[in-house]
C-alpha cells in the first residue's frame, strides 16, 4: 500500500481530473505513480509537462529510456525500473540493450557516454567537472543535448524519489535491481 493515497481518476475533479484523463489517454490506464503524484495537482502538472517537453526534445526516446533504467537501478526504484524497461522496449531497445543500460553499459559510444554521465550525476550529486561535459561533446552531443540530458536525469530523480518515498506499488512487469545503493 502506498504511503499516500492513489487518486482514483474516476472520482477526481478539476485540474487533477483533466491531467489524469490526459495521462490515461496516453497510457491506456493510469499508472500508480501518476495517481500518487495527483495528490498535488501542481506536482502532477509539472511532471506531466516535463515528460511532454522532453518527449518532444532532441534526444532519442530509446536513449532517454536507457538513461532512466540506469538511474532507477542506482536509486533502487523498482517502479521506474519496471516502467522504463517496458517503455524502452517500445522505443526500440532490445531486452539486452535495456539490461546493459541498467548496468551502465552500451556498445553504442554515444549511449555509453550518456550512461557514464548520468551515473556520475546521480552518484556525485551533479558535482561535475569540465571533462564530464566535454566527454559528452566528444561523443557527439550538442550543448542543447547536454542540458536536455541533465533535464532527463532530474525528471527521473523526481519520479524515483516519488515512487521510493511513497512506496508506490509497481504496476508494470518487475525487473530485478542490479546496482542499487
Amino acid at each position: 500500500m502506498s504511503r499516500v493515497p492513489l487518486i482514483d481518476p474516476k472520482t477526481a475533479t478539476g485540474e487533477r481530473k483533466a491531467l489524469l484523463d490526459q495521462i490515461t489517454g496516453a497510457f491506456g490506464a493510469t499508472p500508480g505513480m501518476f495517481r500518487a503524484v495527483a495528490n498535488s495537482p501542481a506536482a502532477l502538472k509539472m511532471m506531466w509537462a516535463g515528460f511532454g517537453a522532453l518527449g518532444a526534445g532532441t534526444l532519442d526516446h530509446k536513449l532517454g529510456e536507457q538513461v532512466a533504467v540506469l538511474i532507477a537501478d542506482r536509486n533502487a526504484c523498482e517502479y521506474c525500473l519496471a516502467a522504463h524497461t517496458v517503455l524502452g522496449k517500445k522505443a526500440g531497445a532490445s531486452a539486452e540493450e535495456m539490461r546493459e543500460a541498467q548496468a551502465g553499459r552500451s556498445t553504442d559510444g554515444k549511449t555509453a557516454a550518456a550512461l557514464v554521465f548520468a551515473a556520475k550525476v546521480v552518484a556525485d550529486r551533479a558535482q561535475l567537472g569540465d571533462a564530464d561535459v566535454e566527454a559528452l561533446r566528444q561523443a557527439g552531443f550538442s550543448d542543447e543535448q547536454v542540458v536536455e540530458l541533465l533535464a532527463h536525469i532530474a525528471l527521473n530523480l523526481f519520479t524515483n524519489y516519488v515512487n521510493v518515498a511513497f512506496d508506490v506499488p509497481v504496476d508494470f512487469p518487475r525487473v530485478k535491481l542490479l546496482n542499487a545503493a
